[in-house]
């Protein structure tokens, strides 16, 4: 079965996550399909621009815990999302939850609707945030990091937008696409490239130093204890034992 549908018009590719079963979680599977959709579009010369959008009522659940990808698969993914020598764009209608913000984060303009909200879960499953602070930590507002790393609290798009995590926090996101759209249309692909390079530069540099002992630290927490028992209790729909 495919995972991500590909469309297109006036040199937009739309790639849309439809893996409805699991939320469209990050599952092996969707992450090599969507690896290998962004490597069709890169070497596209049609392709001006990339949307990154979704079916159903969520855009990411975070990782499948049922059948998670490879650490270095998945970040290789949001890698590639930055390194695309063609911007990514975001749109987003529904939730967005732990491992999905990174994905969401790796894009280079988000626009949310209203009806979308966002979480940082990783706390209250005995994880953390590790690979995805890559894309995350450069984009959001370090106090909102402090609070939404560790406490895991519901935000919504106004908040997302606020914190730097979207770009534009749009009651109608069609609407709120159409400048961001039209403006790339208008942009020379050579244009496009550099100066994406130029904004994305820091954000490489942290890849290349961090994100082997990342990968180290989130293997180390996924085979904890506690992360078995939160993995669990999750997957139970019940509290994990440390709640009190």
């Amino acid at each position: 079965m495919t995972l991500i549908e590909r469309t297109g018009g006036r040199g937009i590719a739309t790639l849309t996550l439809d893996s409805p079963a699991n939320r469209n979680a990050l599952s092996a599977a969707l992450v090599g399909e969507l690896r290998d959709a962004l490597a069709d579009c890169a070497a596209d010369d049609t392709v001006r621009a990339v949307v990154l959008t979704h079916t159903g009522s969520t855009f990411c659940a975070g990782a499948d815990l049922t059948a998670p990808p490879d650490p270095e698969a998945f970040v290789g993914l949001m890698r590639e999302i930055v390194a695309l020598p063609k911007p990514v764009v975001a749109r987003v209608t529904g939730h967005v939850r732990a491992g999905g913000l990174g994905l969401l984060a790796a894009c280079d303009i988000a626009v949310a609707g209203e009806g979308s909200s966002f979480a940082l879960t990783e706390s209250r499953l005995g994880l953390a945030p590790a690979v995805i602070s890559l894309t995350l930590l450069p984009r959001v507002d370090r106090t909102a990091a402090n609070r939404y790393y560790l406490t895991g609290e519901r935000f919504d798009a106004a908040e997302a937008a606020r914190i730097g995590l979207v770009t534009v926090a749009a009651e109608d996101v069609e609407k709120g696409l159409a400048p961001v759209l039209d403006g790339l249309r208008r942009a020379s692909p050579q244009g496009l490239a550099a100066s994406k390079e130029l904004v994305t530069a820091t954000v490489l540099r942290s890849f290349d130093q961090y994100a082997e002992d990342l990968i180290a630290r989130s293997a180390a927490l996924f085979a904890s204890d506690e992360a078995r028992e939160g993995m669990t209790a999750f997957l139970e729909r019940r509290d994990p034992a440390w709640v009190r």
